[in-house]
C-alpha cells in the first residue's frame, strides 16, 4: 500500500512566557487503508497533530507529504483543493448547524465542494441512508440524539469520500454502546480503502486499531500494545 500521509522531523512550538515544544521531530508513514488510534493524554498534542495533518494549521519546522506530495510547497488553492476532496476531520463537538436539517448540514459540505444542490441533496440521502438515518432527513439536530448527530457529523466527513478521516475524540461524549455504532462506521470507511486516524481515550475503541501512535513527551511511537 501506499503512503496517504508522511511526515518527516515535524515539530510544532508555541510561545507563552517561554517556548514550548509540543511536538518533537515526528517521523511517521500512514498508509492508504489503514485504521490508526492516537493515543496520549489531554494536552499532549493529539489535536494539534491531527489539525497540522488536516493542513488546517502550521507546523513549526518539518515536512507533511500528502499521496507523496509536499505539503509546505503549496499554495492555499492547493490546500483548499485537498481540504475540500481529499481530507474530512470530524471532531467531538459536532459543529452541525442548529438551523440546517439532516439532509442540509450534510449536503452543504459537497455543495462548498463545488457541486450543485440537487446532485448534492441526492448523495447526501444516499450516505445518510448508510449511516441509518434515512427516516431523519427533515429533522433538525436538537430533535435528535447525541448519537444521530455524531453520525450525521460522521456522514458530512464522509460525503466527498475523502481519501484520509481525521477524527478528533469523536466518540468522547457518547456512551459505549453508540460509541461501538460509530466506530462501525471507521470500519465501513477502512473497508473502502480509506484512511482513517481518530485520536481516543477509550482502550478498548483503541485495541481495535491496525496499530496505535502514542504521544509522550512530544515524540509519537508506533505500538502494536
Amino acid at each position: 500500500m501506499s503512503n496517504i500521509i508522511k511526515t518527516v522531523n515535524l515539530s510544532k512550538s508555541f510561545f507563552f512566557k517561554k517556548n514550548l515544544n509540543i511536538l518533537k521531530k515526528i517521523n511517521i508513514k500512514i498508509k492508504k487503508g489503514e485504521l490508526v488510534a492516537l493515543l496520549g493524554p489531554s494536552g499532549s498534542g493529539k489535536s494539534t497533530f491531527l489539525h497540522m495533518v488536516a493542513l488546517l494549521d502550521q507546523q513549526t519546522s518539518g515536512e507533511i507529504y500528502f499521496e507523496g506530495k509536499k505539503t509546505s510547497v503549496m499554495n492555499e488553492v492547493e490546500k483548499n483543493e485537498i481540504r475540500s476532496k481529499k481530507i474530512s476531520i470530524v471532531y467531538q463537538q459536532n459543529n452541525l448547524l442548529s438551523d440546517f436539517t439532516s439532509l442540509e448540514n450534510v449536503a452543504i459540505a459537497m455543495i462548498s465542494s463545488g457541486k450543485k444542490k440537487d446532485f448534492a441533496n441526492s448523495a447526501a440521502k444516499r450516505i445518510l441512508k448508510k449511516v441509518g438515518l434515512a427516516k431523519r432527513l427533515d429533522y433538525f439536530p436538537g430533535d435528535l440524539s447525541v448519537g444521530e448527530q455524531q453520525r450525521i457529523a460522521i456522514a458530512r466527513a464522509a460525503i466527498n469520500e475523502p481519501q484520509l478521516i481525521l477524527a478528533d475524540e469523536p466518540t468522547g461524549s457518547l456512551d459505549q454502546s453508540t460509541s461501538k455504532e460509530i466506530f462501525s462506521l471507521f470500519l465501513k470507511f477502512k473497508s473502502q480503502n480509506r484512511s482513517i486516524i481518530y485520536a481516543t481515550h477509550n482502550r478498548e475503541l483503541a485495541d481495535k486499531a491496525d496499530y496505535k501512535l502514542k504521544i509522550i513527551d512530544g515524540n509519537i511511537r508506533r505500538s502494536n500494545e
